[in-house]
């Protein structure tokens, strides 16, 4: 446990950003589940229209420093491969 009153702020502000960063991750991930569902069911048209949502929500991940700028950039080309 944290003794100092500036640990026991940090822990405080660290389990706020937790929350938010595994909100954001989830909300990522099941935008790319999405995409790779309609791939895998052979519906492209449903594949291409999911894609721009997942964009958005892996650039948003990266925005925020969940995931970094090259694996945002390489989730994203892999999921436009697998959408075409």
């Amino acid at each position: 446990m944290p003794i100092t009153q500036s640990a026991k702020k940090a822990l405080r502000s660290s389990a706020k950003k937790r929350i938010i960063n595994d909100r954001i991750k989830k909300a990522m991930k099941e935008a790319v589940k999405k995409v790779t569902k309609f791939a895998k069911e052979k519906n492209p048209t449903e594949a291409k229209k999911s894609l721009a949502a997942a964009y958005s929500a892996i650039d948003k991940a990266a925005k925020k420093g969940v995931i970094k700028k090259n694996n945002a950039s390489n989730k994203k080309s892999g999921l436009s491969r697998l959408a075409k």
